[in-house]
């Protein structure tokens, strides 16, 4: 079993550990990234066929390297994953694939990572393993009669995964519109879940272009945990659910979507049942109903909500342990791919602020016992 110190370890190689790493290179200061994929940007890549961003590619950009498109153009999750992949090339960051991290705890002054038959140790810790994690369904899933297929919305594709027949898609946020509208192409679809409101324009049109660099400024100086209406909107986001981007409303309606709000409650007789009594007799459920964070692999008191206690990153009571890459970390804009950057660079600006300081604690008293040791001139 191998040990290796690093200063910083970050944990996790999507946007928001590559421009941590990022920033803090730039500030002389050592890092690793461990990744869990064996390629950089697979996160991406095992996403939707037709998933695209929804914001435009001037703006998903991390700092040293454009998008190579159009900056009007919407990436999709493979060209994305793809550009995440060059990043970390061109900008020579210290990355290791391959690597899962099973434990992550702490030693005196130091953090310890287990990672299968190697350990490493670290000054500070860098969490940047995301939110895209643990599929959530419910808990009557299973209840469902076993001739109909059902997937969550990380194992779906495309419609050809999907059987003849009707489906139910669960969830009613932007990526349970995005895949309603796509399935309603080549079958009955139903869209369950309440709608929390939607972008009241075309994200793609013209006007769109005009405006988008006023909504940027409003995600990112306006919806900040500095204002009320900022850590309402958070609340909002964290327990309600996200609003429609792309697709709107009228596009369901006008593709045959049949959307309902009543939400899916429970099983009757093998299918599933809405809140109101309605059963739907369906072939095909996809489960869009988000993810939750794996914390179970931290073993440190990062607090007991469903978020870890931090403010702008940084770990409440624990020194030298921070986050990254969580939704509303600071502001609206920590969700976006073009927006991590101002996290990571806080991070990276703290974690070099702490470094010079403890290396300073050490060498002043280094110099006193030093000065002690030798004699005074004024002896002499």
């Amino acid at each position: 079993m191998s040990t290796q110190h690093v200063e910083t370890l970050i944990i996790g190689g999507g946007q928001a550990g590559l421009v941590t790493a990022y920033h803090l290179q730039r500030r002389g200061r050592e890092c690793l990234v461990l990744e869990a994929d064996l390629r950089i940007g697979d996160v991406w890549r095992r996403r939707f066929d037709s998933l695209r961003l929804f914001t435009p590619a001037r703006y998903d950009a991390l700092p040293g390297l454009p998008l190579p498109m159009a900056g009007s153009a919407f990436p999709t999750g493979h060209e994305m994953g793809d550009y995440l992949e060059r990043y970390a090339e061109t900008m020579q960051l210290p990355i290791r694939t391959g690597i899962t991290v099973g434990r992550l705890t702490r030693d005196d002054e130091r953090y310890r990572v287990q990672a299968g038959s190697e350990t490493f140790t670290a000054d500070q810790v860098v969490v940047a393993s995301g939110t895209w994690q643990l599929p959530t369904v419910p808990d009557f899933a299973p209840e469902l009669d076993p001739s109909i297929r059902q997937m969550h919305s990380s194992d779906y594709r495309n419609p050809s995964q999907l059987q003849p027949g009707p489906v139910l898609v669960v969830g009613a946020s932007h990526s349970g519109g995005d895949i309603a509208l796509e399935l309603s192409a080549t079958r009955k679809t139903h869209l369950a879940g309440r709608i929390h409101g939607e972008i009241p324009i075309d994200i793609e049109g013209r006007p769109a272009r005009v405006v988008f660099p006023a909504i940027w400024f409003v995600w990112n100086h306006v919806l900040t945990l500095r204002n009320p209406l900022g850590r309402k909107t958070r609340e909002h986001i964290l327990h309600a659910g996200a609003p429609l981007l792309r697709v709107k409303r009228a596009d369901l309606a006008g593709a045959g979507v049949e959307l309902t709000e009543h939400r899916v409650v429970g099983v009757s007789e093998g299918k599933p049942q809405l809140a109101d009594g309605t059963v739907l007799d369906v072939a095909n459920v996809v489960w869009c109903t988000g993810f939750g964070k794996d914390t179970t692999w931290i073993d440190l008191p990062i607090g007991a909500g469903d978020w870890p206690d931090h403010v702008r990153g940084v770990a409440t009571g624990l020194p030298g342990l921070y986050f990254v890459g969580l939704p509303f970390l600071q502001g609206f804009y920590s969700m976006l791919v073009g927006g991590v950057t101002r996290d990571g660079e806080y991070v990276a600006r703290h974690i070099d602020k702490r470094t010079r300081g403890r290396r300073a604690a050490i060498a002043v008293p280094e110099q006193v016992r030093t000065a002690d040791r030798e004699p005074s001139r004024e002896r002499i």
